[in-house]
């Protein structure tokens, strides 16, 4: 095997081995929630503000550890860069991965998420708080 193969290899153990260690909080800070929402003035811009984000909503990407690598912008929740903001997945999961967002969270078509959650399998609970959750950020 040549030298770039080799390169390739290592690199694609090392990333995935850090991004299982991130996943599992390994090394990661904690996040912080507000108890209370944003109330900085929109700019003067066509965009919309993020919705406020109450404590709740926002428990549940806490203790899932969804932050770790997702965003989920449109509650005004930062996290991770290493997944896709999560703000518009209550209307694009289904056309994405090929299921509905409720099918999805029980068993991702993804490869990536079918570990994570695999690994960490939501509740009925908290699967329906996400789902909540993530209509909010959607604007629904």
């Amino acid at each position: 095997m040549g030298k770039k193969g080799i390169q390739f290899i290592l690199g694609f153990v090392i990333a995935f081995g850090l991004g299982y260690l991130i996943y599992q909080g390994v090394g990661q800070k904690p996040v912080e929630v507000a108890d209370t929402p944003i109330t900085e003035p929109a700019p003067a811009s066509t965009s919309t503000q993020p919705a406020s984000t109450t404590t709740a909503e926002a428990d549940v990407f806490v203790q899932k550890g969804c932050l770790a690598c997702h965003a989920v912008s449109g509650l005004g929740l930062d996290g991770g860069v290493t997944g896709p903001d999560l703000s518009q997945s209550f209307l694009n999961v289904e056309d994405k991965h090929g299921v509905p967002l409720d099918e999805f969270l029980k068993k991702p078509t993804s490869a990536v998420m079918s570990g994570v959650i695999g690994g960490n399998p939501l509740t009925d609970e908290e699967r329906q708080a996400l789902i909540e959750a993530l209509k909010k950020a959607s604007g629904h």
